[in-house]
C-alpha cells in the first residue's frame, strides 16, 4: 500500500511520499488504524533541511527490509515540526524528559491513545532495527508496562504549572539581566556559551534598546570615540572586550560591547555566506568558522532587524568603528537582499529554508578548496582569494575543503568585489540546495517587520515593497474567518490550525509595516489577530498557551515562555500587545502586555539567554512605550524623511503611526494630528500626551533622544 502523503502541502513530508514506509500525516486516522490493528504508534518529526533527518531517511526510510519491519508493527506517523509546532513540543518535552536531551529527526514510540513510552532522536539503521522488533516485543509480552509508563509520561507532562506571581521587571531587574549575560559572554569570539553556538537574535535587539536606555546621549556630530575592536585582544577582569575607562561620557556600555562583539564577530565568520548573504543555522564551532550549513528564514529575518537597528545610528552609538559600522550596515543590506532574492515565492510570501546538503553532502555548495578557486579565478586572484577568505590547504571543514570567513577587511575593495562577484557566479553553476517553500505565518510575520525597517532605513523602497507583498499573502491566504493557518504552499492554504506565535509575530510585522507605509488596514488587521490572542490563548493567569482554546488537543496544552530559535509566543504577544496599546490608547492590551512580561522577571537570572524577546518588550515598557506619529504629503520627500528619523533615533520598542494629516483612518494616534503650516510634521507622543508638534529631521532627533 502506498504512504499517504503525496497530497500533503508541506515539502519535507513530500520528501518522505515515495519511502516504502506506509506513513500517515498526523491525525485521528492514524491512531484509529493503531487501534484497529492493536499495534503501537511509530512518530518520526522532523523538517525539511534538517541534515540528521536525510541521513536517517536515506539509511532507514528508504530501505525495503526496515520498512518492512515498521510497516508490519506499527502505525507510522510523519509530522513536519515547522507545520505542527505544538505536536512537536508536547513529544519533544517528553523526548527531554526521558532522555536528557532533544533534536531532530525525533523519534517516538507511543500507544494507540498516543501517550509516548519510548523516545529518542537519530538511530543508526542497524540499532534502529533492533529497537522496532524490541519494542514490538516488549508491546507483546510487557504491554502493562509499557502503558504505564506512557500514563505517567503524560500524567507528568498534563499537570499544571502555575508561575509565581510577579511584575515586570524594572531598571534593576533588567541591568541585572546583563550582568548574568556578562557571564555567558564569549570575550574571545562573541556571542554566549560554547559549541555548538547560535546566533543570539533575540539578545540582540535587548543589548541595544539597553545601551540606548543607560548609556549619555549622543548626536551624528558627536566623535566616535571607542575602545579597541569588541573582538579579540585581552579580556578585562569582568569578562567583556576591553574598553576605555568608565570615565570616558561615551564609553561603550557592557550592553553595547557585548551587541558589537557578537555581530561582527559573526558577520566575518563562516556562519555567514560571504559570497551571497544570509546566515546559517549555526555554528558547529565557538568561533563562528564552520555552520550547519541550513539557512532558515526566522534566523535571517531577526538578525536582519538586529543588524538594521544596530546601524542605524552613527558609529559612536554601536561601540564600532566607522569601517565596521559599514560591515554591519552591509550585512543587513546582503541578508534582506539574499531574502528577497532567494526565498520570496511567486505568491509574494518567503519559503522556510534552504537545505543544508546538496548533492548529497552538507555544506557541498559553500565550501571551497584552493584547486576549486584556482579554476574559477585563476592562479594570481585564485592566491588573493585564499587570503581574503582564509581557504587553506588543510581546510576548515572536511576533505581539504574551507569554509569561506573574512577574518579582515579586504586589502584591496575594487579586487575584493570582483573576485567576489566571480565567486558568486561560479557557485551558481553548482547544484544548489534544495529549498523548503512553504510560507510559515510566523516567520513571515518576522520577515515582514525586518523587511519593512531595513527597507525605510536603507532607503531601499523595494524593501518595503517586499514587505508589503507578503503581508498580503498572509491577509489573502492565511487568514480565513479571522483565524490563522500555519502554513501555505504555492498559494494554497494548509490544514494546521496558526499557533501563537503566528498570530504574534504576523501582528508584530503588520504594525511595522502600517508604521512605514501608512496602510491603516494593517494596524486594524493587527487588533483583530490580537483580540483573537486574548480571546483563544489566554491562561487566565496573565499568560499565555501556545495552542488555542479550541485547537486539537493533545495529551498536554504546550506553553514554553522561553524563547527558542524564535521568540517565545509569550514575550511576541506581549512585545505586539504592547505596540497596538501605544498606537490605540487601549489599556486592555497594555494590560495583558504587562501581565505577559511578569514571567521576564523570574527568567533574568537563570535564563536571561532564553527571555531575549521579552527582555527587549520590558525596556520598551520602561520607555512608556513611546508612540510616534507622522502625518504629511506621502509623495513629499519630508515626509519619508520624517518616517526614517523616528526609526533611527526612537528607542526600540516605540510605536511608529503614519498618515496624511486628512484622514487618520480609524488609527486613535493619528486622530486630530495635522501637518503644521502645510508642512510634514511628527508629533511624539507617551500615553497620548505629546510633546510639541516639529517638523524638520533634526528637531524630532532632539525630541526623541532627550529622555
Amino acid at each position: 500500500m502506498p504512504n499517504r502523503l503525496s497530497d500533503a502541502t508541506s515539502p519535507y513530508l513530500l520528501q518522505h511520499a515515495d519511502n516504502p514506509v506506509e506513513w500517515w500525516p498526523w491525525g485521528e486516522e492514524a491512531f484509529a488504524e493503531a487501534r484497529r490493528r492493536d499495534v503501537p504508534v511509530l512518530i518520526s518529526v522532523g523538517y525539511a533541511a534538517c541534515h540528521w533527518c536525510h541521513v536517517m531517511a536515506h539509511e532507514s526510510f528508504e530501505d525495503q527490509a526496515t520498512a518492512d519491519r515498521m510497516n508490519s508493527l506499527f502505525v507510522n506517523i510523519k509530522v513536519d515540526r515547522e507545520e505542527r509546532p505544538d505536536v512537536d513540543a508536547v513529544y519533544m518535552e517528553a523526548t527531554q524528559a526521558m532522555t536528557g536531551q532533544g533534536g531532530w529527526p525525533m523519534t517516538v514510540f507511543a500507544t494507540p491513545d498516543g501517550a509516548p513510552f519510548y523516545c529518542g532522536t537519530y538511530f543508526p539503521r542497524e540499532y534502529f532495527q533492533r529497537l522496532l522488533e524490541g519494542v514490538a516485543s516488549a508491546w507483546r509480552d510487557k504491554r502493562a508496562d509499557l502503558l504505564d509508563q506512557g500514563e505517567r509520561v503524560v500524567d507528568a507532562l498534563s499537570a499544571p504549572r502555575t508561575l509565581p506571581s510577579a511584575e515586570p521587571p524594572g531598571p534593576d531587574r533588567l541591568d541585572l539581566a546583563v550582568r548574568a549575560l556578562v557571564r555567558d559572554y564569549d570575550s574571545a569570539d562573541g556571542g554566549f556559551g560554547n559549541e555548538p553556538k547560535f546566533p543570539p537574535s533575540m539578545l540582540l535587539s535587548f543589548l541595544i534598546a539597553q545601551d540606548e536606555r543607560t548609556r549619555p546621549h549622543q548626536t551624528a556630530a558627536d566623535p566616535a570615540r571607542r575602545p579597541p575592536s569588541p573582538v579579540g585582544g585581552a579580556s578585562r577582569q569582568d569578562g567583556l572586550p576591553p574598553s576605555t575607562e568608565a570615565s570616558d561620557p561615551v564609553s561603550p556600555t557592557p550592553a553595547a560591547l557585548m551587541a558589537g562583539g557578537t555581530a561582527l564577530a559573526m558577520a566575518r565568520g563562516g556562519i555567514y555566506d560571504q559570497l551571497g548573504g544570509g546566515f546559517a543555522r549555526y555554528s558547529v564551532d565557538k568561533g563562528w568558522v564552520v555552520p550547519h550549513f541550513e539557512k532558515m528564514l526566522y534566523d535571517n529575518a531577526l538578525l536582519l532587524r538586529a543588524y538594521t537597528r544596530m546601524s542605524r545610528r552613527p558609529p559612536g552609538r554601536a561601540a564600532v568603528t566607522a569601517s565596521e559600522h559599514a560591515v554591519l550596515r552591509a550585512v543587513a543590506e546582503e541578508t534582506a537582499d539574499w531574502m528577497v532574492r532567494d526565498l520570496r515565492t511567486a505568491e509574494g510570501g518567503f519559503a522556510s529554508a534552504l537545505d543544508a546538503d546538496s548533492e548529497g553532502e552538507e555544506g557541498t555548495y559553500y565550501v571551497w578548496t584552493p584547486a576549486q578557486l584556482r579554476e574559477a579565478l585563476g592562479e594570481e586572484d585564485a592566491d588573493f582569494a585564499a587570503r581574503t577568505f582564509h581557504v587553506t590547504e588543510e581546510g576548515t571543514f572536511e576533505r581539504g575543503a574551507s569554509v569561506l570567513q573574512l577574518p579582515a577587511p579586504p586589502a584591496d575593495r575594487w579586487r575584493y568585489d570582483r573576485v567576489r562577484e566571480a565567486l558568486l557566479n561560479a557557485r551558481s553553476e553548482r547544484v544548489p540546495p534544495a529549498r523548503d517553500d512553504k510560507v510559515v505565518a510566523a516567520w513571515n510575520g518576522l520577515a515582514v517587520a525586518g523587511l519593512a525597517e531595513a527597507g525605510t532605513l536603507l532607503e531601499r523602497p523595494g524593501l518595503v515593497g517586499a514587505a508589503r507583498g507578503a503581508a498580503e499573502l498572509l491577509l489573502t491566504t492565511h487568514v480565513v474567518d479571522g483565524r490563522l493557518v500555519r502554513t501555505s504552499r504555492d498559494g494554497r492554504a494548509g490544514t494546521s490550525a496558526g499557533v501563537l506565535e503566528d498570530y504574534a509575530d504576523v501582528a508584530e510585522g503588520l504594525l511595522a509595516l502600517h508604521g512605514v507605509t501608512g496602510e491603516a488596514r494593517y494596524a486594524h488587521e493587527a487588533g483583530r489577530l490580537l483580540d483573537a490572542v486574548l480571546e483563544h490563548f489566554a491562561d487566565g493567569d496573565g499568560g499565555f498557551f501556545d495552542t488555542a482554546d479550541d485547537a486539537e488537543r493533545l495529551f498536554s496544552r504546550p506553553q514554553d515562555p522561553t524563547d527558542g530559535a524564535t521568540p517565545s509566543g509569550r514575550f511576541a504577544a506581549a512585545s505586539a500587545l504592547l505596540t497596538y496599546a501605544a498606537l490605540t490608547g487601549s489599556e486592555r492590551h497594555r494590560t495583558a502586555a504587562e501581565a505577559a512580561l511578569s514571567a521576564v522577571s523570574l527568567l533574568v537570572e537563570k535564563a536571561a539567554r532564553f527571555a531575549g524577546w521579552g527582555l527587549a518588550a520590558s525596556e520598551a515598557l520602561l520607555t512608556g512605550p513611546r508612540a510616534v506619529a507622522v502625518v504629511g504629503d506621502p509623495a513629499d520627500p519630508a515626509t519619508e524623511e520624517l518616517v526614517r528619523t523616528a526609526l533611527r533615533w526612537a528607542p526600540l520598542g516605540t510605536a511608529l503611526s503614519r498618515g496624511d494629516g486628512v484622514d487618520d483612518g480609524g488609527v486613535p494616534l493619528l486622530r486630530d494630528r495635522a501637518p503644521l503650516g502645510g508642512r510634514p510634521t511628527a508629533y511624539v507622543c507617551e500615553g497620548f500626551v505629546c510633546k510639541l508638534p516639529v517638523t524638520t529631521p533634526e528637531e524630532l532627533r532632539d525630541q526623541l533622544t532627550s529622555g
